[in-house]
C-alpha cells in the first residue's frame, strides 16, 4: 500500500467505474495537449490503453482526445495542484488534483484534512520515491520477478489473490517497460508515474480504520486523481 491507496470494499466499488471514466477522461485530455497521435506521445498512448481496458466508450475517447488536443474547438484548462500532508496518526499523503478551479479545490481539499493536517510543499514528499507504477496481470503461469527484470523494472510487488503484480521502474523507463512487459507474459492493465513511500507505517485496528475513512473521503472527491500514502499492507 506504499505505492497508491485504493478501496478495497466491494460497496465502495459500486460507482467505481464511473469515477475511473471521469478520471480518464481527465488525463486524456491533459495528455492530448501534446498531440493527438498516441504513436508519438507516450502519456496519451497509456492513458489511451488504461481507458480501453476498461471498456471505455470509443466516442468517449475520441471526444477527450479531440478537446484535449483543441481540435473541436473547446478550450479545456486543467491544473494539476498536489496536496502533501499527514492523514491521522501521521500516515504521510500525497494527492494528486486535476481541477479546473484550483481556489475551490484547495479549500475543499483543506477540508477534509482537517482530520488530519494539510502540510506545505515539500512536506512529505522527500518520504516518498517518483516511480513508474505498472499494474499487471500475468497470462497463464508467468513469473513476476522473472518479467521484472527481463523488462528493465526495478522492482516488483505481488497484487491480490489474481496473480497481478506492481511493477515499479524510474519514471525515463515507464514506456519501455510497459510495451516489454507483453513479451514476458504480463497484460498491463495501468501504466504511471506516481509515488511510493520508502518508510510506510504499520497500523492495526481502530487507528488503521480511522486512516482508511479519512483516505476514502479523499479519494471521493471529483478533482482527486490519485492519492498516494505511506501505509504498510
Amino acid at each position: 500500500m506504499g505505492a497508491q491507496w485504493k478501496a478495497k470494499h466491494k460497496e465502495a466499488a459500486a460507482n467505481a467505474k464511473g469515477k475511473l471514466f471521469g478520471r480518464l477522461v481527465k488525463e486524456i485530455m491533459v495528455a492530448a495537449r501534446n498531440g493527438a497521435d498516441p504513436e508519438m506521445n507516450a502519456k496519451l498512448r497509456l492513458a489511451i490503453h488504461q481507458a480501453k481496458k476498461l471498456s471505455m466508450p470509443k466516442d468517449t475517447l475520441d471526444r477527450a482526445i479531440k478537446k484535449g488536443a483543441g481540435l473541436s474547438g473547446e478550450v479545456v484548462n486543467f491544473e494539476h495542484p498536489m496536496y502533501e500532508g499527514f492523514a491521522p496518526h501521521r500516515v504521510p499523503v500525497i494527492v494528486e488534483c486535476l481541477t479546473d478551479n484550483v481556489n475551490r479545490t484547495v479549500a475543499e481539499i483543506r477540508v477534509l484534512f482537517r482530520k488530519g493536517q494539510l502540510g506545505t510543499s515539500g512536506s512529505v514528499a522527500w518520504d516518498f520515491d517518483h516511480v513508474g507504477l505498472i499494474e499487471a496481470s500475468p497470462e497463464g503461469d508467468a513469473d513476476a520477478e522473472l518479467a521484472a527484470i527481463e523488462a528493465g523494472a526495478q522492482d516488483f510487488e505481488d497484487g491480490d489473490e489474481e496473480g497481478s503484480a506492481l511493477f515499479i521502474t524510474d519514471p525515463t523507463d515507464l514506456d519501455t517497460v510497459s510495451r516489454a512487459l507483453p513479451e514476458h507474459g504480463f497484460i498491463v492493465d495501468s501504466a504511471k508515474l506516481g509515488y511510493r513511500a520508502k518508510n510506510p507505517v504499520s497500523l492495526s485496528g481502530d487507528e488503521l480504520d480511522e486512516v482508511l475513512a479519512f483516505l476514502e473521503a479523499l479519494d471521493n472527491h471529483d478533482d482527486v486523481q490519485n492519492v498516494y500514502v505511506g501505509l504498510a499492507e
